[in-house]
This record gives C-alpha cells, sequence and structure tokens, in this order.
C-alpha cells in the first residue's frame, strides 16, 4: 500500500536568478543557445534536490524550462502570431498583451516529450508534469480565426491530448492539466469545459490532474480577491461536475483561501491535492499550521485520498522562501503521518 499523505506541489518554481528575472511572468531568458539548454537541465536538477531534500514525494521539474506555464506550448503550434499582438483582458482581472490566432493551429512535433524523459531520469521518486488546460489556453489568447472559444478548446484538446499521450512516454507517474480559468466562467465549464478536459486527457494510463485556483500570487490576483468577500463557493459548481469527470485527482487551494472546506466533500472518489502552502504571502508557514490544514482536510476527504500541496505556483516567490514553504509542507505532512501511524 502507498504511503499516506504523498506530498507534491501545484508545479512551478523561481527559477535561478542566471537563467531568468526572479518575480517576474514572462521573464525572457538570460542565456541562449547551448548555454541556455545547459542552464535549464541545472535548473531542473536544482528544483529536484529542493524538492527531495524537502521531503516531497511525487515531484516536479518546477517548469524550469519553460518562460511561462501557458504560452510555451502555443509558441510551438502553427497558427499563432507572437509578433502582432492583441490586448485581451486574462480571468476577467487583467489586462495582457497576447499573441493572436489567426489560421488552423496545429503541433508540428512533441513539446516536451524531451524534458519530460530528462526529469524521469534524475529522479527515482514519482514525477508529475504539468500542462496547459484547454480553457486556460484559450483564455490566455486572442482569437481572430476560429472566433469561437469551444471550439478553440476543441482543437487544443486534441493537440494537449498528442502531447500528454508523449509525455507519458517517457515515464512519468503523473499528468496535470492546469485549468485557473475554471473557477470563471462557470457556464463554459458545464457546456464545455469539463469535455475539452476530458479529451486532453483520453487515453492516458498514469494518473491524471487538474489545478483549479483563483491564481498565483501577483498584485491583479491579490487585489481581485478582496472583491469575491469572506467566503468563497464559486467551486459549489465547478466540484459536483469534476466528481463525475474521468480526471482522477483535484488540485487546489485551501491555505488562507476563504474557500469553505466542507466543499471538498463534493469532489467524492476524486485525490485531493490539499492546498496547504499560500503562495500569496512570503511568510513561511510552521510544519503545525500545515499540519492543521491537512487535518481539517481529513475531516471531509479520506486521508487516502489527501495529497498535500501547495495552493498554487510558486514562481513569483524568492527562492529561499520557495525553499522553506517547501521544508514546511514536507515537515507538516509528516507529523500528520506520525499521528495516523
Amino acid at each position: 500500500m502507498a504511503a499516506l499523505l504523498q506530498t507534491t506541489i501545484a508545479g512551478s518554481l523561481p527559477k535561478p536568478e542566471w537563467l531568468s528575472t526572479p518575480g517576474v511572468l514572462w521573464a525572457p531568458w538570460l542565456l541562449e543557445g547551448e548555454a541556455l539548454a545547459e542552464g535549464k537541465r541545472d535548473a531542473v536538477r536544482l528544483a529536484l534536490f529542493d524538492q527531495e531534500h524537502a521531503g516531497i514525494d511525487i515531484v516536479t521539474d518546477g517548469e524550469q524550462t519553460r518562460r511561462h506555464f501557458v504560452t510555451t506550448l502555443i509558441e510551438n503550434l502553427d497558427g499563432v502570431d507572437f509578433e502582432h499582438r492583441q490586448t485581451v483582458r486574462i480571468r476577467n482581472r487583467y489586462d495582457a498583451a497576447v499573441p493572436v490566432v489567426v489560421g488552423p493551429v496545429a503541433r508540428r512535433h512533441p513539446v516536451f516529450a524531451d524534458d519530460a524523459r530528462f526529469l524521469r531520469g534524475e529522479t527515482e521518486r514519482k514525477v508529475k508534469y504539468t500542462l496547459p488546460g484547454p480553457m486556460t489556453m484559450v483564455d490566455t489568447l486572442y482569437d481572430a480565426h476560429y472566433k469561437s472559444r469551444e471550439k478553440l478548446a476543441a482543437v487544443f484538446a486534441e493537440i494537449l491530448n498528442q502531447e500528454a499521450l508523449a509525455i507519458e512516454a517517457a515515464g512519468v507517474d503523473v499528468i496535470q492539466f492546469d485549468e485557473p480559468a475554471f473557477n470563471v466562467y462557470f457556464d463554459e465549464v458545464r457546456d464545455w469545459g469539463i469535455g475539452a478536459l476530458e479529451r486532453a486527457a483520453q487515453g492516458l494510463k498514469c494518473k491524471t490532474a487538474v489545478h483549479i485556483c483563483y491564481g498565483y500570487g501577483i498584485k491583479a490576483n491579490i487585489e481581485w480577491k478582496k472583491t469575491l468577500g469572506s467566503e468563497w463557493r464559486q467551486y459549489e459548481s465547478t466540484f459536483p461536475l469534476l466528481a463525475r469527470s474521468k480526471i482522477a485527482q483535484v488540485s487546489l487551494e485551501c491555505a488562507n483561501s476563504h474557500v469553505p472546506l466542507e466543499l471538498i466533500g463534493l469532489l467524492t472518489g476524486k485525490d485531493v491535492l490539499v492546498g496547504a502552502i499560500d503562495v500569496a504571502t512570503d511568510r513561511v508557514e510552521t510544519p503545525e499550521e500545515v499540519a492543521a490544514t491537512i487535518r481539517a482536510a481529513m475531516k471531509y476527504v479520506p486521508a487516502e485520498r489527501v495529497f498535500p500541496c501547495t495552493n498554487c505556483g510558486m514562481v513569483p516567490l524568492g527562492r529561499e522562501v520557495a525553499r522553506a514553504k517547501l521544508k514546511a509542507l514536507g515537515a507538516g505532512a509528516a507529523l500528520v503521518r506520525r499521528e495516523l501511524a
């Protein structure tokens, strides 16, 4: 039987400052050519070192090889113009200059398979690889071709499925699709979002996960969260749909998130990646605080289905803060594990 309360992270970790500018989303690379390729590999090794030494059981590459969790994949597709950007409102929260879909979107070649293979070869632990979800990809572009979010999502779902199957073949244990858009566009989630997500995961034999959240700890998100009131019940409409889906795991924030924890009880039959680390603050949790979040989640989800995790990606944080939070996560899970034993 697998150990209880296996820890993992939502996906990203801050990059070394010799690789890209710290604390900046979409930060350009500071190396090029073979030096960049080697620098990315070294950054992955460091991300693994930090996770393993913190006691993280299911590790990721920290998304060290990607400038951005969505657009790095899109950069490798036909039909998207990165030169002539348009400004769009992302997740109904903030404006960004984004690439434009100008023609049929197609995948020329595997994008992340080599990176996944490298990750698999560098650790003995279980590994998770993250991909953007189809709805979130649609929401990070200006579509001048399909002129339909649903049609474009269907195209992305096909492409993601090809990519996910190639990543699975590299030997990863979990493939996670990141869908922060799932707690913004509730009608679309119901009408076609879940269907597109399931299409992206079709045929995968490894564990499948979806990460939904209220976003990185960046200023635009923090300001938006202030408008949501003291209790965030948006997941009430999404969780029952996810519970009926074919996706095995759901990752979300439970630390300082204002999400009523009893809502995770709606995720019947799913593994729940319980966010016990707040990524919107530099304050480092104590192991006991992490343990308290895990214990609270276990009132609504069986212990064998609880996977202590971070609320969201940690790429905007400083590296020392991220390391300390990883250690707190590992130590907090160990506390509860000892209690259960």
